[in-house]
């Protein structure tokens, strides 16, 4: 006899264990399944655990701000459960958005004003007293270290900055999916690892359950697919749903690197996350006093789609599925090193490379499928590990009003946060949307 669940989780990363632990709360009974050995171990591992609010759409800032809220109380998030590897910390940091043509930032700026962000706008000589280390100049357009004009001296001066003091960083995401799993089990849930999905299957349009590869079936009304870079092929398991979705997601490959501070400044305890458009990079202060520094995935960066299980396995071909490439450590790296001239340069790459699960329009969707039962918080990699809790709380009520018998493709779930006190229209992440055109298109949401 298969054993039974009232919800089926695929994924016990940072947004699938929130999905299990609202479910859970709510009286549901959860499994949630991972391929891989412990919560948080696959593309969450390798996040950067950003969390800033601006982002090119209101409502991506206003969810983003919502989830600031769950960060600064996050013990209070988890009902103050233990964790015996510890809790993950929130570095509140503060947030510097620097004013270039590689943003909006105007339309940010609107953002915060309609959502009520709370920033302050920066001269060049108030960014300068934030962090010393900064060269003002603007080097746009962002070019990379092989281009002939790449070392040109700059003519122009920056405008200043957008400074939101909530942003930050979580100093562990690994540990941030593993507290939310100890809370999720605190109420019930279960989490099996080492069990790898083969199949989702159906009766009459309507799901019934997952099989895992050593054959065990396990039966479910309700399966949620939250299996990162791996979501369309889950997608591909369930019949029909691929294949009726408008939107649909595929894995990036993707790096960041690892600089050391330049001697004498200690970006570890006295630095702000930096999103530089000007440059094409994003930073952030990383342990060890480094400058952990990502790409803005500016135009003239490549971009390479893998195959996930080709990737995870070392079996692309290229021989170096995750390892650092040394054009793009350079090009990141001395990006940097433009805005801070006395950054120090290793001589060989350090960092981190994984995958990103992205959706057409770089904004996730959070939604049910044409298969009664089947639910899916995919293409959310690169920017909405900040929005996570919130997002296990949205889709948590998002699922429970469809299967109450809410017709969510007609009349869009309405949810309403509980900080901020906002409702959202959970439409705008539908599967069935238009490649929405306001998106950078790019890690920033």
């Amino acid at each position: 006899m298969n054993k039974k669940y009232d919800a089926i989780i695929i994924g016990a990363g940072v947004i699938g264990s929130p999905i299990a632990y609202e479910l859970s709360k709510m009286g549901y009974k959860t499994l949630t399944v991972d391929k891989l050995s412990d919560a948080g171990e696959g593309s969450t591992a390798g996040s950067c655990a950003i969390v800033r609010a601006h982002y090119s759409t209101e409502d991506g800032v206003a969810m983003a701000y919502e989830g600031f809220k769950y960060w600064l109380d996050w013990e209070n998030y988890l009902d103050h459960v233990k964790d015996e590897k510890g809790l993950a910390k929130y570095m509140n940091t503060g947030s510097i958005l620097i004013k270039s043509k590689g943003h909006d930032w105007r339309k940010v700026k609107k953002n915060y004003d309609a959502v009520g962000v709370k920033y302050e706008e920066l001269t060049i000589e108030q960014v300068k007293e934030k962090a010393s280390v900064y060269k003002l100049n603007e080097f746009w357009p962002v070019k990379r270290p092989e281009d002939p004009g790449f070392f040109d001296e700059p003519t122009q001066m920056l405008e200043g900055a957008l400074f939101c003091p909530e942003g930050g960083y979580v100093n562990d995401p690994a540990l941030s999916a593993h507290n939310i799993m100890r809370a999720a089990e605190a109420k019930g849930a279960e989490f099996i690892f080492n069990a790898e999905v083969v199949a989702v299957r159906s009766d009459a349009d309507k799901v019934s359950g997952i099989t895992l590869k050593d054959g065990t079936e396990i039966d479910a009304s309700i399966v949620v697919n939250v299996a990162g870079p791996h979501s369309y092929k889950i997608n591909q398991m369930a019949e029909g749903v691929y294949e009726q979705c408008n939107i649909k997601t595929k894995a990036l490959r993707h790096e960041v690197m690892h600089c050391p501070s330049p001697e004498g400044y200690d970006y570890l305890n006295d630095g702000y996350h930096t999103s530089d458009g000007d440059c094409g990079i994003y930073y952030r202060p990383e342990v060890g006093n480094m400058f952990l520094i990502g790409s803005e995935d500016p135009e003239c960066d490549p971009q390479e789609w893998v195959d996930p299980d080709e990737f995870y396995d070392g079996k692309g071909g290229s021989g170096r599925d995750n390892q650092l490439t040394e054009a793009q450590w350079k090009a990141q790296c001395y990006r940097l090193a433009r805005r801070i001239p006395t950054l120090p340069i290793p001589n060989q790459p350090r960092g981190v490379c994984d995958l990103y699960d992205c959706s057409d329009d770089w904004i996730p969707i959070y939604d049910k499928s044409n298969m009664q039962g089947f639910y899916m918080a995919i293409g959310s990699s690169g920017n909405q590990y900040k929005n996570a809790p919130i997002v296990g709380r949205m889709m948590a009520e998002l699922i429970d009003a469809c299967e109450k018998g809410l017709d969510h493709d007609k009349a869009p779930f309405q949810f309403k946060t509980v900080y901020t006190g906002r409702t959202f229209d959970v439409g705008f992440f539908s599967r069935n949307r238009e490649i929405n055109y306001n998106s950078s298109f790019s890690v920033n949401g």
